[in-house]
């Protein structure tokens, strides 16, 4: 296991002890249940081995109780042992005051029985503690190393000439534990090949591709890229034979416009930052110390903000002749600039001093036409945001479709006491919205205490220490939440002061600058601002000061300004994330316990805005976040829940978050505080559980720990309408278990769902009838929903336009509609024909879920052949359907095809407007949901004309043979029916033959499913009948 441990498992280090932690990750746990399978099963393979004794014990802090422990075990006050003991009287298991320590595997096996669904827990903490458990099972000797490996070589002769019982025995140990590291690597191996992964033509051309855009001119991307060496092996690679065995392809030097010179590794996996290129010895520092990131433009944006910014303007060209155009350009404009920059300086100094003159004839409040100008930086970076603000609303106007308006559903609540620029669960792709810059007016009256405040800025210029404290103590008696007072330091320079003041090395000046800072960031000018003056670097700077006041008001501001994509990229490429998590952790025996929480509580916060960013969240999971946040969940302290509770469920959109949310026994304190009188922590709570519900395993724990009462409790909150949001979100999810909705009907919230139906927002309606469709799924609550009233308002829904909407009504429509008297009053509200419609929506998950609900429609109408065929062009729309390119729509069309196809009338129409070519061309898929239903559909367009030589001739039949060796006993059925219909075709019952579907067919005549059976039976008859017609034939 050391080796796979090594080189496969995913490691982390918690920030500020440095111990290593394995990432909760789908690999680490695919890791770690193999390992459990191998121990759990090692003493009835091997129960010799099983009982060897360890040369150390493993020992590891455990989560197992006395009460865990039975018979075999000598359970004592503060100590427990097993009463097997080694040759020595030492027990082979003992664990005191929470320190486990086991000698054999055998002893190992009865842990994880013990351990039971907390098993995979114990082996990660187990292994965590134990890096290399080889070391502590065999010896020092068997230490698992990078280099070749001759421990087997040697203990083999070694056997061979002084053979004892125990080198036999621990040469077997061996050989076994290695076999297992390779099914171990073996098995994480295929898991990683399944990603995408770079190749040398790729990284080629990408360096050629970007060598042409380099250069000096300011617009270039970069100033230089080019490879470290310049021989290239035949398979195309640059690095030597023996780095490329770790995957290496070649070694890159890039240059860019904002930083140094970097060395890049380009692997199959991917590209990182190395150690750096020694010229002199041509020598490669091959040690990571980046992440690893997908290609090198990626690694690039990332590590260049001025390469993402000229790579996205796409102001530069390849050729040289348009290269030194674009220098002569540019050096022009540069001059142009220097000109008007000193025209700027000048007539700022004749108004500076025009405005000093009337400030001593007391006039200054007075004349309403003299106001100050913003400074020059402030010029000089809106000019620069020019352009960027340009390629933003183009980029907008591409990418704005109706699709990108809608939300399925509340996801995250935005930060307290904020107006948000940001979207919810955004990504790092996503573009910053754009703020109108407002400055004031000219001709406006300006209010006193935007000169108070010019006055302050020039003592805090000007003063000393002693009126730099004064002057920023003054700042705060005004109404630093009113717009015109941010607006005032902003226009009058105060941003570049206050953020200078934070590198001073006087706390209370840097206190006093933060806590004005902290306020007025909370406006969205004010938050850009600070960002482009380089505010934030500094302020992820302070997060490791000593003074917790500093940490605490630096980790607030942060978070108040890390509200859009490009500041919170500052902070993880300079590190803050790592200095957040650090701050989530509170010492165990702090005199300080108030203050430690206030910094936790900050802290949180931070990593709250922050988490708005995908590569951000996996930057947090990575820094060892999840436990702390997982700790911190079971705080008494409201004001450290909500933030903690706010960063879990936004982050909970990734699977490997929702993986260690269930692992790390989250759920129940979720559960917990959904009971809280605090609506917002409700409402977060809410929210993670409808994100983490996504998997099965989640909400049965949210059942067991009584989550679904205080959810349905919630729904009478009407008011709240993000509460109820996030409440109906969380019921929908946990609906889609069938014990859920068990519970759901004991406590009446059907009726109550539907009571929501009417008068609410969308993201409310998405939710409530995504709800209601899930327990429509039982017969009983079908009725239910009948009864409350619920059919006319979900028919009145199929007439919205918002997307996600519009497939979860026509699921809800599609269930309903499977009752008889459900039908009817669908029916006669139109409903069919609105269902019908929705096959036109451009949407596919639309399209698919309207045609699953038309079936159950057209099963159970009185008149289902005339209905349908009164809409006009009905049949030529779901005919044409057949064209999509998306499994989940032909699958659907398939089997709304299967059920119109009952009426003759219907099948002649169909069959005219070519469905039988269109069925045959999608013969040779291999989804076995499309296989079930496409065979229902052939089957029951069989029997029309000549439509059985049709798809003969079409080439429909030998792919419909190679159904019958699918899994799913499904598609073998319509598949048996489908091939019964079309062998009263002699040449398809020769074309069947010839495919070896006899063979198949001999297997499911015995099988307890009356349909498959009829059906194979008659295939097999027709096949036969033939070839007995053949022979009379010949003979005759």
């Amino acid at each position: 296991m050391g080796a796979s441990l090594a080189r496969a498992a995913q490691w982390t280090s918690v920030a500020g002890s440095g111990k290593g932690k394995l990432e909760l990750s789908p690999m680490n746990e695919k890791l770690l249940n193999d390992i459990i399978k191998f121990i759990e099963s090692f003493s009835e393979k091997h129960p010799e081995e099983a009982k060897y004794v360890f040369k150390e014990a493993l020992t590891w802090e455990t989560s197992l109780t006395s009460s865990s422990f039975g018979g075999g075990y000598d359970i004592g006050a503060s100590q427990i042992t097993s009463q097997d003991k080694d040759s020595n009287g030492v027990a082979l298991l003992e664990m005191d005051k929470g320190t486990l320590k086991v000698r054999t595997l055998e002893q190992a096996a009865n842990v994880i029985r013990m351990a039971k669904e907390k098993s995979i827990n114990e082996v990660r903490m187990c292994l965590e503690a134990n890096r290399d458990p080889l070391v502590k099972i065999l010896g020092p000797a068997f230490a698992t190393v990078d280099t070749e490996d001759s421990t087997v070589i040697r203990m083999v002769e070694k056997n061979k000439t002084e053979a004892t019982e125990e080198s036999s025995l621990l040469l077997r140990l061996l050989l076994i534990m290695q076999q297992i590291d390779m099914r171990l690597l073996n098995s994480c191996m295929q898991e990683i090949s399944k990603q995408v992964r770079l190749t040398p033509a790729a990284v080629n051309t990408d360096v050629a591709l970007l060598q042409s855009f380099a250069g000096d001119s300011p617009n270039t991307p970069l100033k230089n890229i080019q490879f470290t060496s310049r021989h290239v092996f035949s398979n195309d690679c640059r690095a030597l034979p023996w780095r490329q065995v770790h995957g290496d392809i070649c070694y890159v030097i890039v240059d860019p416009h904002d930083g140094d010179s970097f060395c890049v590794t380009a692997s199959t996996y991917g590209c990182f930052v190395n150690g750096g290129f020694n010229e002199e010895k041509q020598e490669v520092d091959f040690e990571k110390k980046s992440e690893v990131y997908k290609d090198l433009v990626t690694l690039l944006r990332e590590k260049s903000n001025k390469f993402a910014e000229n790579i996205s303007k796409k102001e530069f060209s390849s050729h040289q002749e348009t290269q030194r155009e674009t220098d002569k350009d540019t050096i022009m404009t540069s001059e142009q600039s220097v000109e008007n920059e000193k025209e700027e300086d000048s007539k700022t100094e004749k108004q500076m001093k025009k405005q000093k003159d009337t400030g001593k004839k007391g006039k200054a409040a007075k004349d309403g036409k003299k106001t100050m100008k913003p400074s020059l930086k402030w010029k000089s970076l809106e000019d620069s945001r020019k352009n960027e603000k340009e390629e933003t609303k183009k980029k907008k106007k591409k990418a704005t479709s109706p699709a990108m308006g809608r939300r399925a559903s509340y996801y995250g609540r935005k930060t307290p006491q904020d107006e948000e620029d940001m979207s919810e669960s955004s990504d790092d792709s996503e573009e910053e919205e754009e703020v109108q810059d407002r400055r004031q007016d000219a001709g406006s009256d300006l209010p006193s205490e935007y000169w108070q405040i010019q006055k302050l800025v020039k003592y805090l210029k000007g003063g000393n220490q002693t009126a730099t404290i004064i002057a920023l103590c003054s700042m705060r008696d005004f109404n630093l939440a009113q717009e015109t007072c941010q607006l005032a330091i902003r226009d009058v320079g105060g941003l570049e002061v206050l953020i200078n003041l934070l590198d001073t090395d006087e706390n209370k000046c840097k206190i006093g600058s933060l806590k004005i800072l902290k306020e007025i960031s909370r406006n969205v000018q004010i938050r850009r601002a600070i960002a482009d003056l380089g505010g934030l670097q500094t302020m992820v700077k302070i997060l490791q000061s000593r003074n917790k006041d500093l940490k605490c008001l630096a980790a607030e501001t942060i978070a108040n300004v890390a509200k859009f994509r490009r500041a919170r990229r500052t902070v993880r490429q300079h590190g803050g994330i790592k200095k957040l998590v650090a701050l989530l952790e509170c010492p165990p025996n702090s005199t300080d316990v108030s203050k430690d929480v206030e910094v936790a509580r900050s802290g949180a916060l931070a990593l709250w805005s922050c988490s708005k960013s995908t590569k951000n969240k996996h930057a947090i999971r990575r820094a060892g976040a999840i436990p702390m946040l997982a700790k911190l969940l079971k705080s008494p302290h409201e004001e450290m829940l909500i933030p903690v509770v706010g960063t879990l469920q936004e982050c909970a959109s990734e699977p490997s978050y929702r993986l260690a949310i269930r692992t790390e026994g989250m759920i129940e304190d979720l559960v917990t505080n959904l009971k809280s009188s605090n609506s917002e922590l409700q409402m977060h709570c809410a929210a993670a559980i409808f994100k983490c519900a996504e998997d099965g395993a989640t909400r049965d724990l949210v059942r067991q720990y009584g989550g679904l009462d205080p959810l349905v409790s919630l729904l009478p909150q009407s008011d709240d309408k993000e509460l109820l949001a996030a409440a109906t979100g969380a019921i929908w999810k946990c609906a889609i278990s069938a014990q859920n909705v068990a519970r759901f009907q004991e406590l009446k919230a059907i009726e109550q769902l539907v009571g929501l139906l009417n008068d609410q927002p969308e993201d409310v309606l998405v939710n409530v009838v995504g709800a209601l469709g899930e327990c429509a799924q039982e017969p009983a609550n079908r009725l239910v929903i009948r009864k409350a009233g619920g059919i006319p308002s979900l028919v009145h829904l199929l007439t919205g336009t918002n997307q996600a909407l519009l497939v979860n009504v026509t699921k809800a429509v599609g269930a309903c509609a499977t009752e008889p008297e459900n039908m009817s009053i669908i029916d006669k509200l139109d409903g069919v024909r609105l269902l019908w419609s929705l096959l036109k929506n451009q949407n596919p998950e639309v399209q698919a879920s309207a045609a699953w609900a038309v079936c159950p429609c057209i099963e159970n109408a009185r008149d289902a052949g005339e209905m349908v065929r009164s809409f006009v062009g009905g049949l030529e729309l779901i005919v044409s359907l057949l064209k999509s390119s998306d499994l989940e729509v032909l699958a659907s069309v398939c089997a709304a095809i299967a059920n119109i196809a009952k009426d003759e009338e219907n099948l002649a129409v169909i069959t005219d407007h070519g469905v039988v070519p269109m069925l045959a061309r999608l013969a040779s898929t291999g989804n076995d949901k499309l296989r079930r239903h496409l065979a229902e559909a052939i089957a029951r367009c069989c029997t029309w004309g000549n439509n059985r030589v049709s798809f003969g001739r079409e080439g429909a039949v030998a792919p419909l043979v190679g159904y019958l060796r699918s899994e799913d006993k499904q598609v073998h059925r319509s598949t048996a029916q489908a091939l019964y219909q079309l062998s009263r075709d002699p040449d398809n019952c020769i074309t069947m033959h010839e495919n070896g579907v006899v063979k198949m067919l001999l297997n499911m005549v015995g099988s307890s499913d009356n349909a498959l059976q009829e059906a194979a039976a008659g295939c097999i008859g027709n096949i036969r009948r033939l070839a007995l017609a053949n022979e009379k034939a010949r003979y005759a």
